[in-house]
């Protein structure tokens, strides 16, 4: 793994060299496919994509950052697939691959999800459809690393959560950047939990990547608070 994301890293780096300068005072940054290693049911073909279209318009929006195109990153991704695999030779997966200029390489792997549940009471029931009377809450954990393109370093690390609760009935419309494959989850529970992660996602990365104002310690203290809820859910020795 390492080996690839150094690989990856190398492939930015030369393209960085070789492409067009990128607006003046932003840092010009790609999103990688998101994984997933969790069971969360909404994960299918082509999620991990449109994942990552919707954490780079949040990181778009905030004007702090050039997005790289997908088409790029897709070239340069299967490159270095290819080169892992030994499908080409050694050392050549990185020169094939200078057709960006990201200064950072975003991934993120979805590594937990959690949705439960529960009868409220009140719930009405009209020719056999039922309304209301259930409460969803959904949990989602993304593990994010951004690599420095140039040195291949991993720079920033951190699992960020959302989080999201609904009743049976959706009142008002939940407006979020869903299409494909997750259109059906838009107003719902799991689809909250996602946005709220990808906004948290990009507000982080603003926070240590620009501001660096003193807002990481917001985010030291979210780490913290996660780390020991973890290990109270956990039975350890």
């Amino acid at each position: 793994m390492k080996q690839w994301v150094l690989g990856v890293a190398l492939a930015f780096a030369g393209a960085f060299a070789a492409s067009p300068v990128l607006a003046a005072g932003k840092i010009a940054i790609g999103v990688a496919e998101f994984k997933n290693e969790s069971g969360a049911g909404w994960w299918r073909g082509g999620v991990g994509w449109e994942l990552s279209g919707m954490l780079s318009n949040e990181l778009g929006s905030s004007g702090n950052f050039t997005i790289v195109e997908r088409a790029k990153l897709d070239k340069v991704l299967e490159e270095q697939n290819l080169a892992a695999s030994g499908r080409v030779r050694s050392g050549t997966g990185a020169k094939m691959g200078k057709v960006t200029g990201a200064d950072y390489l975003v991934m993120g792997t979805v590594t937990a999800y959690e949705e439960n549940t529960a009868s409220t009471g009140g719930g009405i029931s009209f020719k056999g459809i039922s309304l209301g009377g259930k409460k969803s809450d959904a949990y989602l954990a993304v593990d994010v690393r951004v690599v420095n393109t140039s040195t291949g370093d991993i720079e920033y690390s951190r699992t960020i959560e959302g989080r999201a609760s609904g009743g049976g009935v959706a009142v008002g419309v939940y407006r979020g950047g869903f299409g494909g494959n997750l259109a059906s989850e838009k107003n719902t529970p799991a689809g909250k939990a996602i946005r709220a992660a990808l906004v948290e996602i990009s507000e982080y990365l603003d926070c240590v990547m620009v501001e660096r104002n003193g807002c990481e310690n917001e985010y030291q203290a979210k780490e913290s608070g996660r780390r020991e809820r973890t290990k109270k859910s956990l039975k350890l020795d």
